[in-house]
């Protein structure tokens, strides 16, 4: 269910209903002109129910039945519930600019994939409750996949990138002055994806930097700047900010983390019989395979 199909869906939806009002507004019922000849809206409507029709049709029907079970139910979605899994939407897509700019560049409103995620969160309250995980499945899962629940050894650091060792004792000195980082490295810094935040890089582990920054950042004390460190990438001055230190993971201490995991596989398995039990219950006419 929480894949990427679902932005597909949408994709199809909004082409094919939002046609109907374009009619309206075009001169003559055209969608264009190719040197003189016209291209109805007749036949790009055509062209859209052809290629989207089905699986747009089917989304409708589909949000239809579960809207219905809501108010059966009396289930309710919430803004902020909304507003928190589309946080995980985003990072999925790697953050707000990725996601927005996938929306852009498809023509969907936010307020569309909202309507999705409620859908979603509906359906998760609808089948959750005939769901069982019992103390044995989350042990089970937590001795398999052990590792992934650990806590690495991690540090937190910003940097100041720039192009030539002049330059990097240039900013180092300016440091030793009383000069403020962060406003140093959105003055200096080539890293443009970190300058404007003051050179922040977050928190990582081993293996996901140059191996000599990795070595700065990891053997200095939290709230030290280092001296210029050189790398294919350039002269780096370090500021590492926190530490992590590496912890085993403890079965009490991630086990709503695990039973959200088996939840989320389970309804993977459920949603297709429940759904298909839901079309047998209700009276459904599709004209488009009539």
């Amino acid at each position: 269910m929480k894949t990427k199909k679902w932005i597909y869906v949408v994709i199809g939806a909004v082409l094919v209903i939002g046609i109907g009002a374009a009619i309206f507004f075009t001169p003559k019922n055209l969608a264009a002109k190719v040197d003189g000849e016209e291209i109805s809206m007749d036949e790009l409507q055509e062209q859209l129910v052809s290629q989207y029709g089905t699986t747009a049709l089917d989304a409708l029907i589909t949000n239809n039945i579960i809207e219905q079970e809501m108010k059966k139910e009396n289930i309710k979605i919430t803004q902020e519930e909304i507003d928190e899994e589309m946080t995980v939407y985003m990072d999925s897509y790697g953050g707000e600019d990725a996601f927005n700019e996938i929306l852009a560049t498809n023509g969907i409103e936010q307020s569309a994939i909202e309507k999705d995620i409620e859908m979603y969160l509906a359906t998760k309250k609808l089948i959750e409750p005939a769901i069982e995980i019992t103390d044995e499945e989350m042990k089970e899962y937590f001795d398999e996949n052990k590792d992934s629940y650990g806590q690495e050894e991690e540090v937190e650091a910003s940097h100041i990138l720039v192009e030539d060792e002049e330059t990097a004792n240039e900013v180092v000195q300016k440091l030793n002055d009383g000069d403020d980082f962060a406003e140093l490295a959105s003055e200096y810094s080539t890293d443009e994806a970190t300058a404007e935040s003051g050179g922040k890089l977050g928190y990582f582990g081993r293996g996901e930097m140059a191996e000599a920054f990795e070595e700065v950042a990891f053997s200095q004390e939290a709230e030290t700047v280092s001296e210029p460190v050189k790398t294919e990438f350039g002269y780096h001055i370090i500021k590492t900010t926190g530490k992590k230190e590496a912890k085993e993971a403890v079965f009490e201490d991630v086990k709503d983390e695990i039973k959200t995991a088996l939840l989320d596989t389970k309804m993977q398995t459920e949603y297709p019989t429940w759904l298909d039990k839901k079309y047998e219950e209700y009276e459904i006419t599709n004209y488009l395979q009539d």
